[in-house]
């Protein structure tokens, strides 16, 4: 009988458990916490925004290492070929490293869940916050262990921070590259330059060390660069590297039209995802076009595209001339959790409510967060129970609760909701309270990691055969109840073309 999930009961969420798990088994001693309102964190991860101001050096860095991998015979023209048979399945989960409790909490569900699966896929962001290769050890080498088989990944904006210089290293044994030419005087990239954070310099000596954690013959991987291309069993996956702001320079564009030809199946794999929070974001092209054009083109046969960069789990299943295309979100896997509950009602895409799934289910993230902030302000009349958020949530949005709750929709209730960014259904006012919404998400939202469960933390495990994708999400609370024996909170099977 399947674990009972969030969908079907609070207990099914984590909330009524009293017994953590026991994945602090698995962690170093000492755990250097990732606090992101801290100046020093923000300074740290000061290259995105600089980009946004002064020009994206992304693509050019990006065709730098391509390039120099190329000279060492590593070409992300060439699609990695493993022998899979035509049944199998793979893990699938984004957004992993601040190598905390949170983190932690996945790796036995993901153990259990993903047993017999053949490789792992991380989209997005492998470690927080600015991806240096001095960190892999607590934050990728360890908890993944004893996970017996390869893991391939694609960089996310935290991974660029370093310049990708501790991704390239782990993922490609790429040495650092040189210095690029140095950028005129007074130009935008000269200022740009003069505050940029420069990456830090891999301990070869002691990244050797944990590397041995994940020495195993069975568990090795090798993949040509940040993107690259995978025929696996009847499937080609396609991981593509969006960078620092979310979007693809004209050269890596030209190679992903070209192994995107075919009438081979196709799931896309992105750090930015194509779909979320209720609103489309098709992925610009330089030099035009968009990622999603590619994937709707109907010669692509693109089944599905999933990507990581936002911290919860969403499923967006979008006709597109008559196909189902599947777009997910799956950056769940570790880091703090970004809010489900700002998302407003859904209908983008011919996609309704009904058909929309998201985890944590917005009541619960609610919960989450309003527990959280009245713990930090010391305000306990900020924190609602479940069946409260739940019940407000249904309420302002004009939806019925998935998890049934007969609690009253109090005056509190609605402050907290207002305070904690939750939208009204379009015809009562949202557009007076979407800036309040957009503060949260975008500021506060980020500040949100906690150390005690539940955590809401998820991962995919994805079972293929020659006409049929199955894809499960898997929850990870850090309770004991669901700790090996993890709920499914989404499944969803894809019918592949015929090749």
């Amino acid at each position: 009988m399947p674990a009972s999930s969030s969908r079907d009961s609070a207990a099914g969420a984590g909330w009524r458990s009293e017994r953590p798990g026991a994945y602090r088994q698995l962690m170093p001693s000492r755990v250097r916490k990732v606090f992101w309102l801290n100046p020093a964190t923000l300074w740290a991860a000061r290259n995105g925004p600089l980009a946004s101001l002064f020009g994206d050096p992304t693509g050019a860095d990006r065709s730098r290492w391509v390039r120099a991998q190329a000279e060492r015979g590593a070409d992300p023209a060439r699609p990695i070929r493993r022998e899979d048979p035509e049944h199998y399945s793979f893990l699938l989960l984004g957004d992993t490293g601040e190598g905390d409790d949170p983190q932690y909490a996945v790796v036995p569900g993901m153990l259990a869940a993903g047993a017999g699966t053949r490789f792992a896929l991380i989209c997005s962001d492998v470690l927080y916050p600015v991806g240096s290769a001095n960190e892999y050890g607590t934050k990728f080498f360890r908890p993944y262990r004893d996970y017996a088989a390869p893991i391939y990944a694609i960089p996310g904006n935290h991974d660029w921070y370093d310049g990708l210089v501790g991704f390239m290293r782990v993922f490609c044994r790429a040495p650092q590259l040189p210095p690029g030419p140095k950028p005129r005087a007074l130009t935008a990239a000269w200022w740009r330059g003069l505050l940029w954070k420069s990456p830090d310099t891999p301990d070869d000596a002691a990244l050797d060390r944990p590397r041995q954690m994940r020495a195993a013959p069975e568990q090795a991987a090798e993949q040509p660069g940040p993107y690259w291309a995978m025929d696996t069993g009847p499937l080609r996956i396609i991981g593509i590297d969006t960078g620092l702001l979310g979007d693809l320079d004209a050269e890596q564009g030209a190679w992903l039209r070209e192994v995107a030809r075919g009438p081979r199946p196709k799931i896309l794999i992105t750090g930015s995802p194509l779909y979320v929070d209720g609103e489309y974001h098709p992925c610009a092209i330089a030099g035009g076009g968009t990622v999603d054009d590619i994937v709707r083109d109907p010669a692509n046969t693109f089944v599905a595209a999933i990507g990581g960069d936002i911290h919860n789990y969403q499923h967006y299943p979008v006709d597109v001339d008559g196909r189902r295309i599947e777009y997910v979100v799956s950056g769940g896997g570790g880091a703090f959790m970004h809010a489900t509950h700002t998302i407003p009602k859904v209908a983008v895409g011919g996609v309704g409510e009904d058909d929309f799934r998201c985890y944590p289910m917005r009541g619960d993230s609610l919960a989450f967060h309003s527990r959280l902030y009245a713990r930090r302000l010391h305000l306990p009349m900020l924190e609602l129970t479940p069946e409260e958020a739940t019940a407000v949530i249904a309420r302002r949005l004009g939806t019925t609760p998935v998890r049934a709750t007969d609690a009253p929709v109090t005056f509190r209730a609605h402050l907290v909701a207002t305070l904690l960014g939750v939208a009204h259904r379009p015809d009562r006012g949202a557009r007076l309270r979407l800036p309040v919404r957009k503060t949260y998400t975008q500021v506060l939202s980020p500040g949100s990691a906690t150390y005690s469960p539940p955590f809401f933390k998820s991962f995919l495990r994805l079972d293929v055969t020659p006409t049929t994708v199955r894809v499960r999400c898997f929850a990870a609370t850090g309770m004991r109840e669901q700790e090996l024996d993890p709920p499914v909170e989404d499944d969803f099977t894809i019918t592949l073309p015929a090749a």
